[in-house]
């Protein structure tokens, strides 16, 4: 019912910037929110920030005060943003869009962030 697709990743130094995009197409007025998560390899996939469909935004506390979310609506897709500065190698991870809606919750293919120092 809702589509997510990725994009925005690639390889960077410490204290670069990037920006990831998570177009939602389908049902999109049924997202109640929206996330990003981080994957790295042998560990599980841990949560980055979110943003709800009224704006509201929560970060983990590694991610505070150096990214941050936004959400917009043009016509039937939906746009999640969300931007990196001040990236660590630590940032370094594949990363995911979800959206929770009322269906359930769906994911995008993920995108590779890459931090070298």
């Amino acid at each position: 019912q809702v589509q997510l697709v990725e994009s925005g990743g690639g390889l960077v130094q410490t204290g670069a910037s990037l920006r990831l995009s998570c177009v939602a197409s389908g049902r999109i007025f049924s997202i109640k929110m929206t996330g990003w998560y981080r994957q790295t390899p042998g560990k599980q996939r841990e949560f980055v920030a979110n943003i709800t469909s009224g704006g509201i935004t929560n970060y983990a506390d590694s991610a505070k005060g150096r990214f941050t979310a936004s959400r917009w609506i043009d016509k039937n897709t939906a746009y999640v943003q969300m931007t990196m500065n001040s990236l660590k190698p630590e940032d370094t991870g594949v990363y995911y869009c979800a959206a929770d809606h009322f269906y359930g919750t769906s994911w995008g293919q993920g995108t590779q962030v890459t931090v070298s120092s």
